[in-house]
């Protein structure tokens, strides 16, 4: 009977790989499946997984072998990969290191990925235009993901961390699995039904083509699109790209990256504010400093360091403007005054009164009416006869035509004319 054997762990995994490694089709063997969980490291080395319907196999590509690669693997890609299986000795895993690696196709997960993507596109569903701003200060931050896992830690430690004064609610969804679209679609229709948040987180953790497939549900995507609510994308890893990514407002790389845009950082905002004050301060200080300054000046004038000599200096102004004033009324009124007397001279000229100082004499019908002719009196009606010094009464005894004058006199005509002239001045 055979003692039991008691090996360590790492003993145990050093006996497996070199079993492995003394089983001949294990040391070259060609292997075909579909790239999953593909990562490229810092490093150059290629990490992934390769499956088929119903198994998964490890592999790794280092560095050296990656430079020959004449394509660019990706999720989804069929390859057929060389190399050798063994055992990594640390996790006790065996997986394929891969030596030379090509392309056998696309794989159909990836095939559906890419027709669902390019309907969706033409109907407009990815158009920027529809895109909608993220808002700055969100009062309510919506999270549409798994209740645990590190994803939703990480989304609530950066949003508490960055703005704690924003409200964080959270709705629990599937992220994987059969229901997980439709969950996800219920709860983006939930938030946009009850106004329950300012700008949704919509994600989960990295994973294979086939952990996300539910963020490529074309649902989810239609939701994503109806939302009046902005949506951050936050689907696996930087180089994990979902249907999801594409319809939403935007997209992060990661949950982690996702709460960062979600809402602004205090720290950063703290320190907008305490520029902000000290540029009051400074400016406050600036117009105080102004303010005394000006107030300095006016205070040093003469207006206000001597007012009586400024009151003293106006009064002589108005003596002098009072001065002015007299000298000019006076000078007008004696312009008029002469202007006056010369219209006056004029008028005496004009007058009958200087007619009759002559030597001739104004008769009047006893209504008043100056006498011209013969024919305006008749026997016995009073008169009144104007000369140089008064005026006489009168009684009209008789009246005769004149026969006539010399040829070299005024003829009665113009000189009746000319004294009917004076008479209706004066009259």
């Amino acid at each position: 009977m055979f003692e039991k054997l008691t090996l360590t762990v790492s003993q145990l995994n050093l006996y497996i790989k070199d079993i492995f490694n003394q089983i001949p089709v294990f040391g070259d063997i060609n292997i075909k499946g579909e790239i999953s969980n593909f990562k490229r490291h810092t490093s150059g080395h290629l990490y992934m997984s390769l499956k088929d319907e119903t198994g998964v196999l490890h592999a790794v590509m280092f560095r050296s072998a990656a430079a020959g690669l004449d394509f660019k693997p990706e999720n989804g890609m069929k390859v057929i990969a060389s190399g050798h299986i063994s055992v990594y000795e640390r996790d006790g895993q065996y997986q394929l290191y891969i030596n030379s690696m090509k392309q056998d196709g696309k794989g159909d997960l990836y095939a559906a990925f890419e027709r669902l993507k390019e309907k969706l596109r033409l109907e407009g569903i990815f158009d920027a235009a529809h895109k909608k701003p993220l808002p700055k200060y969100p009062r309510r931050v919506g999270v549409v993901t798994a209740p645990t896992g590190a994803a939703v830690r990480d989304i609530i430690n950066i949003l508490s961390r960055r703005f704690s004064y924003a409200d964080i609610i959270l709705f629990p969804a599937l992220v994987q699995g059969e229901n997980a679209a439709a969950e996800i679609s219920a709860a983006i229709e939930y938030f946009n039904e009850t106004h329950g948040a300012d700008v949704l987180i919509v994600g989960r953790g990295g994973g294979s083509i086939e952990d996300l497939w539910a963020f490529n549900a074309e649902t989810v995507a239609r939701a994503i699109y109806a939302s009046e609510i902005p949506i951050i994308s936050a689907v696996g890893h930087e180089t994990d790209f979902t249907i999801a990514d594409f319809a939403a407002d935007m997209r992060a790389p990661t949950p982690s990256a996702a709460a960062e845009l979600a809402v602004p950082s205090r720290e950063e905002l703290e320190t907008k504010f305490d520029n902000v004050k000290r540029r009051i301060e400074v400016c406050s200080k600036r117009v105080i400093e102004n303010g005394r300054l000006r107030l300095r000046y006016c205070a040093e004038r003469p207006v206000m360091t001597s007012p009586m000599n400024m009151v003293d200096e106006q009064r002589l102004n108005l003596d002098h403007i009072y001065k002015s004033m007299e000298d000019t009324v006076l000078l007008k009124a004696a312009e008029k005054r002469q202007a006056l007397g010369m219209g006056a001279s004029k008028l005496e000229a004009l007058s009958p009164l200087a007619t009759v100082s002559r030597g001739f004499a104004l008769a009047k019908t006893s209504d008043g009416a100056l006498l011209r002719s013969i024919k305006q009196v008749k026997a016995g009606d009073n008169v009144k006869i104007r000369v140089s010094d008064g005026e006489i009464s009168a009684e009209v005894g008789n009246t005769a035509a004149d026969t006539g004058m010399a040829a070299d006199s005024v003829t009665p005509d113009s000189t009746e004319r000319k004294e009917n002239q004076y008479a209706d001045r004066e009259t």
